[in-house]
């Protein structure tokens, strides 16, 4: 029920940008914050932005700081991850994790669901 997908990764030149979209369903429609992580081979999965439910504030990694943007995309169950300025140390599978409420066995649970995640290549 509860399902987490993301969408737009591929490949990129050096210096290009690149947009993605992540889909939340499933969840109770109120109270569902959204945030996006990456992890390259060899590396630890890192926070790479994430937005708040109730008062729309942003956060990013000093990483991506400046060239990434995280914003909610018409619906309230979707976020987009712009990236501009692409480097090749961006290359990584991009995920998407949903952090909020849904009706699991009659009861309103609190459930984070991740996606399997997108690949964003950037080599020339």
């Amino acid at each position: 029920q509860v399902h987490v997908a993301e969408s737009g990764g591929g490949l990129v030149q050096p210096g290009g940008s690149l947009r993605l979209s992540c889909e939340a369903s499933g969840f109770i429609f109120d109270n569902l914050d959204m945030s996006w992580y990456r992890q390259a081979p060899g590396k630890e999965r890192e926070l790479l932005a994430e937005v708040d439910s109730v008062n729309g504030g942003t956060n990013y990694a000093d990483s991506v700081k400046g060239r990434f943007t995280i914003a909610r995309d018409d619906g309230w169950n979707t976020v987009a991850l712009q990236m501009n300025s692409l480097k090749p140390d961006d290359t990584a599978v991009y995920i998407c994790r949903a952090d909020g409420r849904a009706i699991i066995s009659g009861r309103v649970r609190r459930i984070v669901e991740w996606g399997q995640g997108t690949q964003v290549t950037v080599s020339s």
